[in-house]
């Protein structure tokens, strides 16, 4: 062993603090020189015992060096399924290191403790790595408790902001994890990079806009009582849409590293989903998602629950929750997606996960390249987004957690939300996303972070709003659906699975049948039986189907006191149909 790796000094350093009596058998945390019973020990952690030979003689005392500086700070309490471990704290390359430490990872010889100190850059003699976990074992009773969570966003006891690297706005609460995971809350460059490179080629552009107020909005949810949801910018490839999405990634970290991507399962989603609580979900490319499964996991994204498992033991597993707004891109809308596998897709999917076009626009995904060249537009923000990153989600928050009046707040969402003009429940809900995001953006403004004049992010959301609400119309999506989905219906097989009802013999052509039409004044009415409503309109159930019909006038004809019509058929016999007006299909999907 040389001098340098030696645990005893010679005495000759008159700097090093003097102690006069040393207990043994115990441990001792050192952070420079220390002087003890006439030697030097220097920094580090010791454990000082003593070794008996024989019963009748004195021991010996002895002396290892265990490991650098590692201070027992508190017992934490996770509050999220309550287990205790302790935080603790170390220096590497002159950074101050803390890790929160789950007691249970001591049971057994402690190697997960090992691995975990070690990961992160803790010195450790090897040859007494077996002290550590001991020594960290012995600290009981600790004055100092802390709560810990395994999950980023605020931290409903403490009122503070959690992220892995930084806690903002409390200083009794820490992140949990397990150190494995990537480093999503990153920075690189500085705020005022990030407002003269990006931001300041926002304005006049609605989808750049959106997209970095929808990165901001996620802390609002909470506060505003929002429910999460995404918006899903569509367009060609090579559009602007990963700029866009790039944009609002460097709102909280690298880009590259904190944006994620559709081709994941569920359970990958609710992850990544849960990683991201209170800020933002980005997901590049739809198609990348399975067809199957697409909506399922829309839906998870916006009810922000995960899935429930059990352990071996017949117990359940804690689910993963999360609030987010997610940004998705794609070259296909969420619907046309599902529609690959042969699902028709859901409403309430589509909902959750708002169609905005991304790709039609003055300059596909930009309305206004500031002077350059769509190419050279795209270039030069892209570069910026690599450059400058992660410092103004944390900044956003710093000023929230500042506000002294939180109801004004939620006063300034229901001045912006009165822009958004939507008379269904559901639109309403759209609308609601839509103002969220665009209160995030005046907030950001309020407070000097977006270099933008006031109202530029109210304005182009409810821009966006319209341009959605223009396409799919106010009324109820269910209903909208379902009419939508029948008019198809007979659009596609209007003459293979329909015959004239007045002729006299069934047509034998007909395969599968769905019913018959009667022709009136040259105009079809069709006649389904009660199988082919249900088949036309896959998802939905025939009372729920009939309402729909009812409340829209599409029932032509029906007998007294009943929803249908009796004929008689063909070759002999009569049955009941639903006698359907095409013409009021037509009209519903052209004002839709």
């Amino acid at each position: 062993m040389t001098e340098s790796q030696s645990p005893l000094r010679l005495v000759g350093q008159p700097s090093a603090p003097q102690i006069e009596r040393l207990e043994r058998p115990s441990y001792a945390v050192y952070d420079g020189p220390v002087s003890v019973d006439g030697k030097v020990f220097r920094a580090g952690t010791w454990f000082h015992g003593i070794k008996h030979t024989h019963g009748d003689e004195a021991g010996q005392p002895f002396d290892l060096w265990v490991c650098a500086p590692l201070h027992v700070e508190a017992e934490t309490i996770n509050s999220d399924d309550g287990s205790v471990g302790r935080l603790l704290r170390f220096q590497y390359r002159r950074r101050v290191v803390e890790h929160v430490m789950p007691m249970e990872v001591l049971a057994g010889k402690g190697e997960e403790v090992l691995k975990a100190l070690m990961r992160q850059g803790l010195e450790i003699d090897y040859t007494h790595r077996r002290y550590v976990p001991a020594y960290i074992a012995s600290h009981h009773g600790l004055e100092r408790l802390l709560s810990t969570t395994t999950r980023p966003g605020w931290h409903d006891a403490s009122g503070a902001f959690v992220l892995p690297s930084r806690v903002i706005g409390g200083a009794d609460v820490r992140y949990q994890d397990s150190g494995k995971g990537a480093l999503l809350f990153t920075e690189r460059g500085t705020l005022t990079g990030w407002q003269e490179e990006l931001a300041h080629y926002c304005p006049g552009n609605p989808v750049l806009i959106l997209s970095i107020c929808c990165a901001l909005a996620g802390p609002l949810l909470a506060r505003v009582g929002v429910n999460g949801g995404g918006v899903h910018l569509v367009g060609d490839s090579s559009s602007g849409k990963s700029l866009a999405q790039a944009m609002a990634a460097s709102v909280w970290g690298n880009p590259g590293v904190f944006a994620a991507s559709w081709d994941m399962s569920k359970g990958g989603i609710e992850i990544e989903a849960a990683s991201r609580n209170d800020t933002v979900l980005i997901l590049d490319e739809i198609k990348r998602a399975d067809p199957k499964r697409v909506q399922e996991m829309a839906y998870a994204i916006a009810n922000g629950t995960g899935k429930g498992t059990m352990t071996r033991e017949r117990e359940g597993r804690p689910k993963l929750y999360w609030r987010v707004l997610a940004l998705s891109s794609g070259e296909r809308s969420l619907s046309e997606h599902a529609a690959i596998s042969g699902n028709t897709a859901h409403a309430g999917a589509e909902l959750r996960m708002v169609d905005v076009n991304a790709g039609t626009r003055t300059h596909r995904a930009f309305d206004d390249v500031h002077g350059m060249t769509g190419a050279v537009f795209h270039r030069k923000l892209t570069a910026a987004a690599s450059q400058h990153f992660g410092h103004v989600g944390p900044a956003f928050v710093e000023r929230l957690v500042q506000e002294t009046d939180q109801e004004q707040v939620y006063h300034r969402f229901t001045e912006i939300r009165a822009l958004f003009e939507a008379t269904s429940p559901q639109a309403g809900r759209v609308a609601d996303r839509f103002a969220i995001i665009g209160l995030a953006g005046e907030l950001a403004i309020t407070y000097g972070l977006l270099p933008w004049p006031a109202q530029t992010a109210a304005h182009a959301c409810r821009h966006l709003f319209l341009e959605w609400l223009a396409s799919v119309g106010d009324g109820n999506a269910e209903d909208r659906q379902i009419l939508m989905a029948i008019a198809d219906f007979i659009a596609l097989h209007g003459d293979s699975r329909f015959s004239n009802i007045a002729a006299e013999l069934p047509n034998p052509n007909i395969r599968q049948r769905a019913g018959y039409y009667e022709v009136e004044d040259r105009k079809r009415f069709y006649l389904f039986n009660r199988a082919s409503l249900v088949e036309a309109s896959n998802g939905y159930g025939r009372e729920r189907i009939i309402r729909t019909l009812e409340t829209y006038g599409v029932l032509a004809k029906t007998d007294a006191g009943r929803r249908q019509k009796n004929y008689r058929l063909p070759g002999g016999g009569s049955t009941r149909f639903f006698v359907i007006d095409p013409d009021r299909l037509d009209t519903e999907r052209s004002t839709a």
